[in-house]
């Protein structure tokens, strides 16, 4: 028996025996309704439980700092809070500060997210559950609206229940053109906010065969199409095996130009993948928004972190928005994983939330209640962030240009040295 052996065994032993002496309970598990231990969200659940210098404190470790002190919220207009009370959604709003600079004015824009359960049961006639959702969203967008945001982002597919994973294809009745009924519901929005909003859907291209995609289109804040960009990358993991519906998509990585900034949308699970991040980044963009639907098992340790770390990797925005709500299906459906068969994804856990350029973040917004945030960032911080780290300019692209070059050809060998002693046989 090898050293190497011996001493794994001894580490396994001494773990074995660690765990006896303290041994913990597995933690409750999460309330029905979603929330954490009864709060909205952790944020609040800290807010709450800690004395304000240690929260405070707490706050700085894990939201970061803009500019050397921790965000500050925004006074929103009255109308704006009463639509939140009203029709009991949350609502939230920040301030990402710059430096100030002597060569350039400010270029201060307001972002808004907007999160949201489904609105009647998933058995209900189709055209009742749209029209259900784009009524319990039209007071959010009012809110947006009278709170002046310029820039407007919905979640992934926000026109329908996520039943991409049942399997079953009539869900495909919700595709629409890029110009259809969603668009048209929320041009009007955009021409009487002047608002530019970000809206995904599931297309259905009427030129190219039917074909169905998981499309953002983005609409200028003059009501006119500016483009549409095609999720990237698509999950086969779990139950969310999207490829039943949709493909990859072939759009690239375009960044729109817009009255109040450069902006792109990284769909949903082209968040796992760094080199998507980068290359919006490399198109200029400005700020990313990354409109999901995902559940907290498979996915919540990861959700701030991904987000944050693409924003200080590419020195730009990302917005973050997840469904909120858990979604129970009429036919049960399985996820040839061995596990019993079910009606329902898991909980959709909403947590929408802003990251900077300077690894300062927003709190989230709630785990369980539909939600808008909304954030002014002045967009000199990009620019000031490159300048700060030099990501851009030591970055030897063309390093890794040369290595996924080798990587992509089938004779590619990988650049592994070994120990000349590893596979020597012992005398």
């Amino acid at each position: 028996m090898g050293k190497a052996e011996t001493r794994s065994e001894q580490l396994e032993d001494d773990r074995d025996d660690g765990e006896a002496q303290q041994s913990t309970p597995p933690p409750p598990p999460p309330p029905v309704d979603g929330s954490i231990c009864g709060f909205d969200s952790l944020h609040q659940l800290l807010r709450s439980s800690l004395n304000p210098d240690l929260f405070q404190e707490v706050s700085r470790l894990l939201l970061g700092l803009n500019c050397g002190r921790l965000l500050d919220s925004i006074a929103l207009s009255e109308s704006a809070t009463t639509l939140s009370s009203n029709h009991d959604f949350d609502l939230q709003a920040y301030c990402f500060h710059a430096e100030k600079e002597s060569l350039r004015e400010p270029r201060i824009v307001r972002v808004g997210l907007i999160q949201n359960s489904i609105a009647v049961s998933t058995s209900a006639p189709f055209l009742d559950q749209r029209r259900a959702i784009y009524q319990k969203v039209k007071p959010m967008i009012d809110s947006a609206g009278a709170s002046g945001v310029n820039i407007l982002c919905l979640q992934e597919a926000w026109t329908m229940p996520f039943g991409f994973c049942t399997r079953e294809k009539r869900w495909c009745e919700f595709a629409e053109p890029v110009d259809g009924e969603s668009t048209q519901f929320l041009q009007d929005f955009a021409r009487k906010y002047n608002m530019v909003i970000v809206n995904p859907i599931l297309e259905r291209d009427v030129v190219h065969g039917e074909t169905v995609w998981n499309t953002a289109a983005i609409i200028g804040n003059h009501g006119n199409i500016i483009g549409k960009h095609r999720k990237n990358h698509i999950p086969r993991v779990g139950d969310f095996n999207e490829s039943t519906y949709y493909m990859e998509g072939n759009t690239g990585h375009p960044v729109f130009e817009t009255d109040f900034g450069k902006i792109a949308v990284n769909i949903c699970y082209g968040r796992h993948h760094p080199l998507n991040w980068l290359a919006f980044g490399l198109n200029g963009a400005e700020i990313v928004f990354n409109p999901s639907a995902t559940v907290g098992e498979l996915s919540e340790p990861m959700w701030a972190i991904e987000a944050r770390n693409a924003a200080i990797a590419n020195s730009y925005f990302v917005g973050s928005i997840n469904r909120v709500g858990t979604e129970i299906f009429p036919n049960a459906f399985t996820s040839g994983d061995g596990k019993p068969q079910h009606k329902d994804f898991g909980h959709f856990y909403g947590s929408s939330h802003f990251s900077a350029p300077d690894a300062s973040c927003s709190p989230s917004l709630s785990r369980y209640k539909d939600g808008l945030m909304i954030a002014d960032m002045d967009l000199n911080l990009c620019r000031q962030l490159k300048d700060k780290w030099g990501f851009r300019m030591t970055a030897r692209y063309e390093l890794y240009s040369e290595m996924l070059t080798r990587y992509l050809k089938s004779d590619f060998q990988p650049q592994i040295v070994s120990d000349p002693l590893l596979h020597k046989k012992p005398a």
